[in-house]
């Protein structure tokens, strides 16, 4: 039988027709069989010859009779089979599985302070799953399959994903108590220019949220600045100065305390993430269904 390396891949549905024919001895009983139209099975056939530059079956009145070369390439054919056939009862048995691991992406602050009570939560109701917490800043995350969930505070403008919006995050100012009693409270906006700031080196949202408030701010006017999320939470729990957290972040601190309620610089989106191609898993919708529910009530309104 010629070889035709270029055809190392055939169309599945061709092997299948293929196997069906075999096996009934006739395009009509493999019809019948299958409840494929025999039309349909005749033209995948004569397809797959034409592909292998082969003829696969001798047409008789009764039926068809298979050639040298369709016996030759049967075994094949059916490992084919069988792989496909494993193939499929895996691919449901992921779809429908309620136990396992799910790994969930976010922030390193969220992975800090917002998802810990949720997730306790999460495994006392679904003591099956497993949960891994990956603390990244990193959108790419769902793409590259590092992570089934991603908790986001923008949002993911990749089409390959799903995203939902949850509610928003408020950002305050606020400081710990030795620092207040150190320095004394604020009473207006316009008294944060008397106390030390902790600010953002590269990220301007705090001073244009202040610009909003009518009180504009200059990098400078921040006495000790950082990108690093965890070295900000240490700075302000250490008396550093006035920060600007999530004030999710302090419901389990009271002694840090929130200064001016009514400074507010604009609030974060929170988005909930999932891959299209998992949506349709059992395991990951159920943790994706239950962080939809469990976590606007954690930061608070709900947009």
């Amino acid at each position: 039988m010629a070889t035709h390396p270029e055809l190392e891949t055939f169309d599945w549905a061709l092997i299948k027709s293929f196997l069906a024919v075999l096996d009934a001895g006739s395009l009509l009983g493999a019809a019948r069989r299958t409840g494929v139209l025999q039309p349909t099975l005749s033209r995948h056939i004569a397809e797959l010859e034409t592909q292998l530059n082969e003829p696969l079956f001798e047409r008789t009145g009764r039926g068809v009779t298979p050639t040298r070369s369709a016996l030759a390439i049967a075994a094949a054919a059916r490992q084919m089979q069988q792989g496909a056939e494993a193939l499929a009862r895996s691919l449901a048995g992921q779809r429908n599985q309620t136990a396992g691991t799910v790994r969930i992406s976010c922030s390193v602050t969220a992975a800090s302070y917002l998802l810990p009570s949720v997730l306790t939560e999460l495994r006392a109701q679904e003591p099956d799953i497993q949960i891994e917490l990956i603390a990244s800043n990193e959108l790419s995350n769902l793409l590259r399959r590092e992570a089934d969930i991603a908790v986001r505070m923008v949002r993911p403008e990749q089409t390959a994903l799903i995203a939902r919006k949850l509610g928003v995050i408020e950002i305050g100012a606020f400081a710990h108590e030795r620092y207040l009693q150190r320095a004394g409270t604020p009473r207006e906006p316009a008294d944060l220019l008397q106390h030390n700031l902790i600010g953002y080196a590269s990220d301007p949202q705090i001073e244009r949220g202040l610009a909003a408030l009518g009180l504009p701010l200059s990098r400078e006017d921040f006495a000790i600045r950082t990108d690093d999320q965890v070295a900000y939470r240490m700075l302000l729990e250490a008396g550093a100065g006035i920060g600007f957290v999530a004030s999710y972040t302090t419901r389990q601190r009271p002694e840090i305390r929130r200064v001016l309620p009514q400074v507010s610089v604009p609030t974060l989106p929170c988005w909930l993430a999932v891959h299209r191609e998992i949506r349709s898993n059992k395991l990951v919708r159920r943790v994706y269904d239950f962080l939809a529910e469990a976590l606007p009530p954690a930061f608070g309104e709900t947009a």
